[in-house]
């Protein structure tokens, strides 16, 4: 596990998209900010150099990564995304944003009895650790067919006979005629920190997380 070569800097990596503004709005309430550091930036690294932070934009998925192997101190990322990569990192924080579930869905005209009558069939998702914890849970032995995006279209054009995937709002579901028939986890944004850095940066990442821990404290108590 290879540490940040600059001691100086605390590099927060953030995902793209709709997590990214969530995360850096978060972030700004405590002081930790850049100048430039938005969704619309071209540039992948953004410097605070007065405050000595440093934050990588990265895809998604790769967030973890960033932070296992030390090219960041910190990160934000989804549960889902940490359950499915099983990354050495240490979860420090639940950020509350970014809800959305892991479920199971099928095509409702295809909807059978039990779940166990899903048995030896395929299943398309972008997350086949997580489904295949889920299904061996249930004594099921599955086909798990890896798709990156638009996982609603496998069973509608018989690649699948059901998926495993995200959701938010169940809209898209609906408009593809499918139905959710299995709740798997919930997932929320959490802060995530490098296992080493933790220790040589102890100080500066614990002041984050309990800063941003009162935030997080105010906002929940003020919309109670």
């Amino acid at each position: 596990m290879q540490l940040n070569n600059n001691k100086e800097y605390l590099t927060i990596a953030l995902p793209k998209g709709k997590l990214f503004s969530l995360s850096a709005d978060l972030l700004a309430k405590v002081g930790y900010t850049a100048e430039g550091l938005t969704d619309k930036s071209r540039k992948l690294v953004i410097t605070n150099e007065e405050k000595k932070l440093r934050f990588i934009i990265t895809k998604t998925a790769d967030v973890p990564t960033y932070v296992e192997y030390g090219a960041a101190d910190l990160g934000v990322i989804g549960k889902d995304v940490l359950a499915e990569n099983g990354m050495d990192v240490y979860e420090l924080l639940d950020l509350g944003f970014g809800r959305c579930h892991v479920m199971m869905a099928v095509p409702k005209a295809e909807r059978r009895p039990q779940l166990t009558d899903y048995a030896q069939t395929r299943v398309a998702t972008k997350f086949p650790h997580i489904a295949e914890q889920f299904f061996s849970a249930h004594g099921m032995q599955m086909e798990y067919i890896k798709l990156n995006g638009s996982i609603e279209l496998g069973p509608i054009v018989g690649l699948s006979e059901s998926i495993v995937d995200i959701v938010e709002t169940g809209t898209t579901l609906k408009e593809n005629d499918l139905e959710e028939i299995a709740y798997i986890m919930d997932a929320t944004a959490r802060l995530v920190a490098n296992r080493v850095s933790f220790k040589l940066k102890f100080e500066r990442i614990h002041k984050l997380t309990e800063e941003l821990r009162k935030v997080l404290a105010l906002e929940k108590g003020a919309a109670q």
